[in-house]
């Protein structure tokens, strides 16, 4: 199993409202195994999206139906003016 994890450093005062926007998108996106995670230690204001897949090729097929589906494009609507910064991790279980 591949564990996917969207790291962001979410502007001050807008975590919670990124947060929101992850959970709404992910869920229209049907992204498999999703969860929504605030950082209680680290970096102040960091919001992970996390969600699992079988393979590579499952996360590549994934993404491209995530960016293609219009129900997730619109939740997503001004989330680049909500952190100043973020990575992906791509976890293998072990």
């Amino acid at each position: 199993m591949i564990v996917i994890r969207n790291v962001f450093i979410a502007r001050p005062g807008q975590a919670s409202k990124l947060a929101i926007m992850f959970k709404t998108a992910a869920a229209a996106g049907k992204l498999p195994n999703h969860r929504v995670l605030n950082d209680l230690t680290g970096e102040f204001n960091r919001v992970v999206l996390e969600y699992e897949v079988g393979n590579l090729a499952e996360f590549e097929a994934t993404m491209k139906e995530y960016q293609t589906n219009p129900e997730a494009r619109k939740a997503m609507q001004g989330y680049t003016e909500m952190y100043l910064s973020g990575h992906r991790e791509i976890l293998q279980t072990a």
